[in-house]
C-alpha cells in the first residue's frame, strides 16, 4: 500500500477514542510487544513527534504530543500540577495517548524551587563515598519523582582534566574508576538496582541520562564547547571508561552525547560513538537524548551540514534519536521520508527505543504527580540530615600545619570569619537559587557553634571578582580583635544553567559576575580579583589565619599553601554546607574528604593529572626554581601543588602487611589486602586507594593507575585489612592494534593514603 494510503488508513482507524484492549495499551503485554503494536498505528508524523521535545506548559490543549517535555524552573507545586495535567491531557486526550517523558535536571538535587540542595558533583566526587551518593540519590529520585519527573538529565560522566574548564563542578573526578564508580551509585540510586531496571523502572525512581558523550571536558584552550585534541586510545582508555561502566554496571536509561566534535566529527553526528561503541561494543539498549539545541550546531555552528534536512540525515545515520530542547532538526524527516530520501526504518528505529523506555518506565499507567505529596517529599529531615553528611565527607583538609585545626572552643575568645564567600551560599551551577534564606553560610553556620562564648567578628572584605580594596580596612581590624580568623574565598557559579538559557551572562543579587559553571571558562585559576590581596592583608596582622575554598574548580593557591596554615577545600557544599564547615572547624567533624582532582601550581602547568605517561614530566629532572632556573621546567617543576587522593585527618593511620594472593596470576585474577590502622587518638575514616603499574607494555601506559579504593572508619588503636580483586580485564590496555587486551608481565600493585604517598607496594606477575 502506498505510504500516503497506509497514512490515512490508520488515521481512520484509530481516530475514535483510545481501545484499551489494544495490545500496548495492556500492562501485562511484553514490552516488546507493546512497542510494536503502538508503532505500527502511529502515523509518520506522530513517529517524528516522539523524536521530539518541547516545555511541559506548551501543550495542554494539542492533539499532538512530542516524546519529551522539560520542567519549568518553578516551585514544585506548581510543577507537579502543570505534570498532572500535561500527561492526563495526553493519555486521555490525544488519539493514541502516548504520555511524554518529564524531564529535569537532578544533578545535584531536583532542579526546582524548594528542593534539597546537596553538594555540587565535584564535592560528591571528594567524598570517595559511592554507598553515600548512591543515598542521595534515592532521596533525589523521591522529590523529582513526587514531581512528576520521569527522567533526570543526570548525571555527568565527564573527567576534570583542565581547571580553566567552567564545568569543571559538575564532574566527579579526574579518573574514569572514581567517576564511573560515584557515577554508577548515582545512577542506579536515581534509576533503582540494575537487576530490576533491566525489565522496568521502579516507583519512585527515575530514569538517568549519562552525559556527555564524550571527551567533552577537555576543550583546545579550556573553552566550552571547543573541539577535544585526543586519539582514539586515549578516548577509549580515558574519557569512554566511564561511560561504559553506566551502561554494563549501571544500566542507564538514556546517554547525552556531548556539543564538542573530535577529530572533525561533532558527537551528535558520531556514528563511531552512538552506533559502533555505544551500541555493537556495550550492547546499550536505551536511547540517546541529543544536547539542547545540539542539532542546529551541526549547520550553524559546527558547519558540517549546509541545513536543517542534511544534520537531521546526519544525527539519524549516527544514531541520535531524540532532539532536545525543541523541534527544530528532526521536523525536517516528515518529508525527507516522504520523498524517499531517507529510510522509514530509522525513523522506527529510534522512535522503537524511545517508547521502549516509556514502557519500561511505565509511563502510560503511573499514577499522576499530586502537589500534596510532592511538598511532603521536599526537604523532609532526614533529607536535609543527608546534605549535611554529604557535605561533611566531602570537605577535604588540604593542610593543618601545627594543628592549629581543630579549634578548642573552650581556649577561644574571639573568632574573625572574613571574605566575600563567608556569608553567602554558593551552590554551584543547575541551582534554582543563590538566596542565602536557602541554605546555611558559613558564617551562620559558625556562629551556631560559637554561640555566645565566643565572639565573632564578620566582614566581608572584598567581592569575588572586583577589584575594591574599601573593605579591607574592616577586614584587618577584623583579624586583628580576633584570635584566629577563617577567610572564606572562591567563586560564584551561574544558576539555573544551560547553554542559552538561564541566568547568564550576568549578574547575581549582590552583583557579582558569575565566574563559574557551563560556559564560564578561565584562562587564570589563581584567586580571583583581589582576594588574594585580601588574604596577605589578614596573615600580615599575625592573626593565626585558616583558608576556606568554596568554589567550582581547582585553584593554583601556591601562595596560600606556602603561608597560610590550615586550608580546606569545600567546593560547593550545598546547603548545609556552613554547618558542615563551622562542624569540621570545631573538630564536631573529623574531615574524610579526599582530592578527586590534582590542583596545578599554575595555568601553565594544565594539564597536571596524577596518572601521566613516563615521558610527560621530561628527561632532564632538574626542576629549577626563580632562585635557581633548571630544566622541565626552568622556573618550576612539573609537580602538583596537591596530588590526586590527598587529604588530612585529625587522625593519623598507618599501611602495613600488603600481601597478595600468589606472586602469579592468570584468568581467575588476583587478591590484594593491606592492614590500616588508626595510629591516632580519635575515630577518622580513611580512604584506602589501591593503584597499578603496568611496567612494560606494549603502548605507553600511566606511571599509575587508580584501581581500587574504599573507605572505612576506625576508632583509634584499631585495624582492619581491606581486600581488593582485581581481574586481569582490570590490567588490560589498547595495544597497537586498538584491541583490548591484557598483556603478560610484571605490575606494580601500590597502596596509600594519595596517588603522592604510596605506603606499601608488591611487584605480581600475569600469566595467562
Amino acid at each position: 500500500m502506498p505510504r500516503h494510503l497506509k497514512a490515512l488508513a490508520a488515521m481512520i482507524l484509530f481516530s475514535s477514542p483510545i481501545c484499551h484492549s489494544q495490545i500496548y495499551m495492556d500492562p501485562a503485554a511484553p514490552v516488546e510487544q507493546r512497542v510494536e503494536d503502538l508503532l505500527s498505528r502511529m502515523t509518520l508524523e506522530e513517529k517524528i513527534d516522539q523524536m521530539s521535545m518541547t516545555g511541559l506548559g506548551d501543550f495542554t490543549s494539542t492533539t499532538r504530543m512530542t516524546g519529551a517535555c522539560d520542567s519549568p524552573f518553578e516551585g514544585v507545586e506548581k510543577i507537579a500540577t502543570l505534570s498532572a495535567a500535561v500527561k492526563r491531557h495526553a493519555r486521555e486526550n490525544t488519539r493514541l495517548g502516548i504520555p511524554p517523558v518529564q524531564v529535569a535536571e537532578c544533578l545535584h538535587g531536583l532542579l526546582a524551587y524548594g528542593a534539597t540542595i546537596y553538594p555540587q558533583a565535584i564535592a560528591q566526587g571528594s567524598t570517595w563515598n559511592p554507598d553515600l551518593i548512591h543515598e542521595m540519590a534515592c532521596a533525589i529520585a523521591e522529590e523529582a519523582s513526587a514531581a512528576g519527573v520521569d527522567q533526570a538529565l543526570s548525571p555527568l560522566f565527564d573527567l576534570i582534566r583542565d581547571a580553566r574548564y567552567g564545568r569543571n563542578e559538575e564532574c566527579y573526578s579526574e579518573d574514569p574508576l572514581l567517576t564511573g564508580r560515584m557515577g554508577v551509585a548515582f545512577v542506579t540510586g536515581l534509576q533503582g538496582d540494575p537487576a530490576v531496571t533491566r525489565d522496568s523502572i521502579p516507583a519512585g525512581k527515575i530514569m538517568c541520562t549519562a552525559k556527555h558523550f564524550a571527551a567533552y571536558s577537555i576543550p583546545q584552550a579550556g573553552i566550552n564547547l571547543a573541539p577535544a585534541s585526543i586519539g582514539e586510545r586515549e578516548l577509549r582508555s580515558l574519557h569512554l571508561k566511564p561511560f561504559e561502566m553506566a551502561v554494563r554496571d549501571g544500566n542507564v536509561y538514556s546517554v547525552m552525547p556531548s556539543y564538542n566534535d573530535i577529530d572533525g566529527i561533532p558527537a551528535h553526528a558520531n556514528e563511531f560513538l552512538l552506533s559502533q561503541v555505544l551500541r555493537d561494543e556495550w550492547g546499550f539498549d536505551g536511547y540517546t537524548f541529543s544536547d539542547y539545541g545540539s542539532l542546529s550546531h551541526l549547520h550553524n555552528f559546527h558547519h558540517v551540514a549546509t541545513d536543517r534536512p542534511e544534520a537531521a540525515v546526519m544525527a539519524l545515520n549516527a544514531g541520535l534519536d531524540l532532539e532536545a530542547a525543541r523541534p527544530d532538526v528532526y521536523p525536517s524527516l516528515v518529508e525527507l521520508v516522504k520523498e524517499g530520501k531517507v529510510d522509514e526504518a530509522l525513523v522506527d528505529r529510534a522512535v522503537r527505543r524511545i517508547l521502549t523506555a516509556k514502557f519500561k518506565a511505565g509511563l502510560f499507567e503511573k499514577p499522576y504527580a499530586d502537589k500534596e505529596k510532592a511538598i511532603a517529599a521536599l526537604r523532609t529531615p532526614a533529607h536535609v540530615d543527608l546534605a549535611r553528611r554529604v557535605a561533611e565527607e566531602s570537605v577535604i583538609l588540604l593542610q593543618n600545619e601545627g594543628s592549629l585545626l581543630p579549634l578548642d572552643r573552650k581556649k577561644l575568645k574571639s573568632i574573625a570569619v572574613i571574605g566575600p564567600n563567608a556569608d553567602q551560599v554558593q551552590y554551584g551551577d543547575y541551582s534554582y537559587t543563590r538566596d542565602n534564606s536557602s541554605g546555611v553560610t558559613v558564617l551562620e553556620g559558625i556562629r551556631s557553634i560559637a554561640g555566645d562564648d565566643i565572639k565573632v567578628n564578620y566582614a566581608k572584605g572584598c567581592g569575588i571578582t572586583g577589584l575594591s580594596t574599601d573593605g579591607f580596612a574592616e577586614a584587618v581590624e577584623a583579624a586583628r580583635n580576633s584570635d584566629v580568623a577563617v577567610v572564606v574565598l572562591g567563586e560564584t557559579s551561574v544558576i539555573l544553567s544551560g547553554l542559552g538559557w538561564g541566568n547568564g551572562p550576568g549578574e547575581y543579587e549582590s552583583g557579582e559576575p558569575f565566574t563559574t559553571g557551563e560556559g564560564y571558562d578561565l584562562t587564570d585559576i589563581n584567586p580571583i580579583g583581589v582576594q588574594r590581596d585580601l588574604i596577605k592583608a589578614i596573615h600580615a596582622t599575625g592573626t593565626p589565619v585558616i583558608l576556606v575554598l568554596v568554589h567550582g574548580r581547582p585553584w593554583s593557591i601556591s601562595w596560600e599553601k606556602d603561608n597560610i596554615p590550615a586550608i580546606l577545600e569545600a567546593w560547593y557544599p550545598g546547603e548545609q554546607g556552613g554547618n558542615a564547615i563551622a562542624g569540621i572547624l570545631f573538630g564536631d567533624v573529623n574531615p574524610s574528604g579526599r582530592l578527586n582532582a590534582s590542583i596545578p601550581q599554575s595555568v601553565g602547568h594544565i594539564p597536571t593529572t596524577y596518572d601521566r605517561k613516563p615521558s610527560s614530566t621530561g628527561i632532564n629532572r632538574e626542576p629549577g626554581t626563580p632562585e635557581k632556573p633548571g630544566r622541565d621546567y626552568v622556573l618550576s617543576s612539573p609537580d602538583p601543588l596537591y596530588p590526586f587522593g590527598h587529604g588530612l585527618s585529625y587522625t593519623t593511620f598507618a599501611y602495613s602487611d600488603m600481601e597478595t594472593s600468589s606472586s602469579v596470576f592468570s584468568d581467575n585474577g588476583i587478591d590484594a589486602s593491606v592492614t590500616i590502622t588508626n595510629t591516632g587518638s580519635r575515630e577518622g575514616s580513611e580512604v584506602v586507594q589501591l593503584y597499578v603499574n603496568d611496567k612494560v607494555s606494549s603502548v605507553s601506559t600511566p606511571v599509575m593507575q587508580l584501581k581500587g579504593f574504599e573507605k572505612i572508619t576506625l576508632p583509634p588503636g584499631e585495624s582492619r585489612r581491606v581486600s581488593f580483586h582485581l581481574d586481569p580485564a582490570d590490567l588490560g590496555l589498547w595495544n597497537p592494534r586498538m584491541q583490548y587486551v591484557t598483556e603478560p608481565g610484571e605490575f606494580e600493585l601500590m597502596a596509600g593514603p594519595s596517588s603522592a604517598n604510596i605506603a606499601t607496594r608488591s611487584t605480581v606477575t600475569y600469566r595467562p
